[in-house]
């Protein structure tokens, strides 16, 4: 494919214009900032473009493919053209930006804005933007027209009423770390109210004793996991990220539980992040434990967590 021209630089102002009018092509945000980042604020509708800081160091300033730093496939064929149509005429316009950069030159060669605006310009033919000022420029500006997450501390536990009280794993209801993707225990998932109100429609029950309350109404997968030092979750990975793919591409939520929340179902949940945002386990841990202050899983997990780390790494 021929390269295309250098990006055209706009503003903030210039963006909202594009997002307005172009509704029959489209206007396509990628963000690049750190995932972290983006999960708490973002362009309303954009992208999240995010290449881990391993392999770009590993890459040495070498050119890289537009596959390794968008893994979203349907995104993809929205960018590039059929086999042998090469008209922009259908194609959307893509608009890059990151944090606060004021322009092009001003982007280091690592940087992962500098590495997508190559690979789209050897790779797309349609317009390339670049936002002048980033997100932050954006934010400030058009505030109404940004998401922005609201984190809630965990709630302390009520006064204990006639020797009872409600454990902090049950309290509240399930979280949500992605908006088709939730965390929760088992108590979580025997309240009907509760997932209604979330608009859940499946459940993805990670331990060999917790039952299916809603069967029928609720699609349901079990795995069979035990909390132990000795269990091999690492061998349900695959199984659980094909399942919750399954359920987002059908427009479902699923929620993913163990017994308390934890362990095995924050640990099933740590893995599909990962894997589809392609982050580290740090980044990972951290967005997810922003979200459920309690999650811990056991040593022997988080010891099969880092092994998949790698795994995921070397996907490039």
């Amino acid at each position: 494919m021929t390269t295309v021209g250098e990006p055209l630089e706009i503003n903030s102002h210039e963006l909202v214009h594009l997002l307005k009018e172009c509704t029959s092509t489209g206007c396509v945000v990628l963000d690049c900032r750190p995932f972290l980042d983006f999960s708490l604020a973002h362009v309303s509708e954009s992208r999240n473009v995010n290449w881990n800081s391993v392999l770009r160091r590993r890459s040495k300033g070498a050119e890289v493919a537009l596959d390794w730093l968008i893994p979203d496939k349907v995104l993809l064929g929205r960018l590039r053209p059929a086999r042998g149509d090469f008209s922009r005429t259908s194609l959307p316009v893509v608009v890059v930006l990151d944090e606060d950069s004021c322009c092009v030159d001003e982007l280091k060669t690592e940087s992962v804005a500098k590495m997508l605006l190559s690979a789209l310009r050897k790779e797309v033919s349609t317009q390339i933007c670049f936002l002048q000022g980033g997100f932050e420029e954006f934010s400030e500006t058009y505030p109404e027209l940004c998401y922005n997450k609201t984190l809630t501390a965990v709630e302390p536990e009520p006064p204990a009423r006639l020797g009872r009280r409600t454990p902090a794993c049950d309290q509240d209801s399930p979280v949500e770390l992605l908006p088709f993707l939730f965390l929760g225990s088992a108590v979580h998932s025997s309240r009907r109210e509760s997932l209604a109100s979330a608009g859940i429609t499946a459940v993805l029950n990670v331990s060999s004793s917790c039952p299916n309350v809603f069967e029928g109404e609720f699609q349901y997968l079990r795995l069979t996991v035990e909390d132990n030092l000795a269990a091999d979750i690492r061998a349900c990975f695959s199984t659980a990220i094909a399942f919750i793919d399954a359920v987002k591409q059908s427009g479902g939520r699923v929620l993913v539980h163990c017994q308390a929340g934890i362990s095995r179902s924050a640990t099933i949940c740590l893995a599909y992040l990962m894997h589809s945002r392609r982050v580290r386990l740090d980044e990972a841990f951290d967005f997810v434990k922003q979200r459920r202050q309690i999650i811990s899983p056991n040593l022997g997990f988080m010891g099969q967590l880092l092994q998949f780390e790698t795994d995921v790494l070397c996907q490039g």
